[in-house]
């Protein structure tokens, strides 16, 4: 592991993570499980090529002062008065640590518009979910945590997102620089490490990474060990909805992505779930992804969605498949 000067905020970061985790409680099977995933956190440090660059925009980020924050109707805030230098050191150290997928985000005038308008993916799930107020969550595949923040401004005790991208970390704490610090973490770590029963969670999200796995059922599975007996997994996955029962799975690539493995019929995808240990299984909502909701921004200029559909058709994929439905999943471990 080859480390530089700029990793002792990231080490100072997982300290912090550390003692949140302990003030969690003293389980026997999370203490354990914690120890393990802050390990593998600290062992990634230096191994992407990429990260002094991205610590060197995290170090330009100017100390201006917040002074209101929302986490409610979006992830805002506003700042005091600051000089058009600063916000203009603000805007290319943030342009850096592009491409930005999950967003939007408000800081004070400047706009932060990411790939994909997560908010709207929020309001359809937050009405399904059991109330957030106290919970313990966790929220495997989180990108750079703008769910987390959202779960957090439901009232969520404790969010703990994971998610293997090292970019989507730094993003994450380049806007932990300046909102609030509610208990709310990221860690660099893929879901693969829910290999123990730790049956620690009230909630788990697991929002855009079933199609993802090889293995759907091992993946349930793995998010039922984390789950206390009667918590919520809230499941939001890639669905074909054409009233079959079929499982897509592509030859190559679907809608250009080349790690989908399998696209099921929104019954497979509850039968999955029964047979993973799961109970008051129920599809909450079955939404078709548009353009206007995944599209190149100026914080996310390479191609996205339309550049993915039949410019003929799009109801079809550019590889004949229908197009990209997703629905919202809500179950609870027995």
């Amino acid at each position: 592991m080859h480390l530089n000067a700029g990793d002792a905020p990231l080490f100072a970061y997982f300290a912090a993570v550390a003692a949140a985790l302990d003030a969690c409680g003293h389980d026997a099977a999370l203490t354990a499980w914690s120890a393990q995933i802050l390990t593998r956190a600290r062992m990634g440090v230096g191994r992407d090529r990429r990260l002094p660059r991205w610590q060197q925009a995290l170090a330009a980020l100017p100390p201006v002062a917040v002074t209101t924050f929302d986490l409610t109707a979006g992830v805002g805030l506003d700042f005091a008065p600051f000089t058009p230098a600063a916000r203009a050191t603000l805007e290319q150290a943030l342009l850096v640590l592009a491409p930005w997928r999950k967003g939007p985000f408000e800081l004070g005038d400047l706009l932060l518009d990411a790939e994909w308008r997560a908010d709207w993916k929020w309001a359809r799930v937050l009405p399904h979910v059991a109330p957030l107020a106290g919970r313990r969550v966790l929220d495997v595949g989180c990108g750079n945590g703008y769910y987390a923040w959202r779960m957090a401004g439901a009232g969520a005790g404790f969010v703990l997102g994971l998610d293997p991208s090292w970019p989507a970390l730094v993003q994450f704490l380049a806007l932990r620089r300046y909102l609030p610090q509610p208990p709310v973490f990221v860690l660099p770590v893929a879901s693969g490490a829910l290999d123990a029963r730790i049956e620690a969670f009230d909630t788990v999200f697991s929002m855009g990474v079933l199609y993802h796995r090889r293995d759907p059922v091992a993946h349930l599975r793995e998010l039922h060990r984390a789950l206390r007996a009667g918590g919520e997994l809230v499941l939001e996955t890639l669905v074909i909805n054409d009233g079959s029962t079929h499982l897509l799975v592509p030859a190559a690539r679907y809608c250009a992505m080349r790690n989908v493995w399998a696209v099921p019929a929104p019954a497979q995808v509850e039968s999955w779930l029964g047979a993973s240990g799961y109970t008051a299984v129920r599809c909450v909502d079955i939404t078709a992804t548009t353009i206007a909701e995944q599209r190149s921004t100026r914080w996310m200029t390479t191609h996205s969605l339309a550049d993915f559909l039949d410019p003929h058709d799009h109801t079809r994929t550019i590889e004949g498949y229908p197009a990209p439905v997703r629905a919202i999943f809500i179950a609870t471990a027995q």
